[in-house]
């Protein structure tokens, strides 16, 4: 039997057509196993959690069912109260599958802390700007007899005093005492 004889043979011609309708027949049937397994067209609507607490928060995501996912925060938002939540991807109102992760940014319990810069022995015009590029504010000037003008001799937080190398929240006040540039009494 040659080939074209084949080609034109009942028998080759139903194995074609057997073979479209077993095609479309799985086709059919894998298209509902899909629909159904991956929920097409059902959504959850992601809720609003900025300012939230994290016990709140999860609660929303559980009732929505959704899980949630923490990542690290380093960035204190003192308009945020502590360990609520201050940033969500995806963000509130989108359309989502279920059980789908919603990544939450956490505010931390307050700013980081800073080491505190050798500032002794500096005058203030270079201490100010050093101390502010740390995240650190100045506070109080207290000028003492002293020959170097505008020098700093001695720092402190919150009355007490503190050394370069201490660990201070950032935006710390830092009190700092000034020599007033005259000579100090030696009586």
């Amino acid at each position: 039997m040659s080939l074209i004889k084949f080609l034109k043979s009942k028998t080759f011609l139903k194995q074609i057509v057997l073979a479209f309708v077993a095609i479309f027949v799985l086709s059919f049937i894998m298209l509902k196993w899909l629909k159904a397994t991956t929920n097409h067209g059902e959504f959850e609507t992601v809720p609003e959690l900025k300012g939230k607490s994290i016990q709140v928060a999860n609660m929303e995501l559980n009732e929505n069912n959704l899980v949630m996912e923490i990542l690290d925060s380093s960035n204190y938002n003192p308009d945020y109260p502590k360990f609520s939540v201050i940033e969500q991807d995806p963000s509130a109102g989108e359309k989502v599958k279920e059980n789908r992760k919603i990544y939450l940014t956490l505010n931390p319990s307050g700013y980081r802390k800073v080491l505190v810069p050798e500032l002794q022995e500096r005058t203030f015009r270079q201490a100010k700007p050093t101390l502010e590029a740390l995240g650190f504010e100045v506070g109080k000037l207290t000028y003492i007899d002293n020959i170097a003008k505008d020098m700093v001799l001695d720092m402190s937080f919150q009355g007490e005093k503190i050394k370069p190398g201490d660990m201070l929240p950032k935006t710390s006040k830092i009190d700092l005492v000034l020599g007033n540039g005259t000579r100090p009494n030696s009586e």
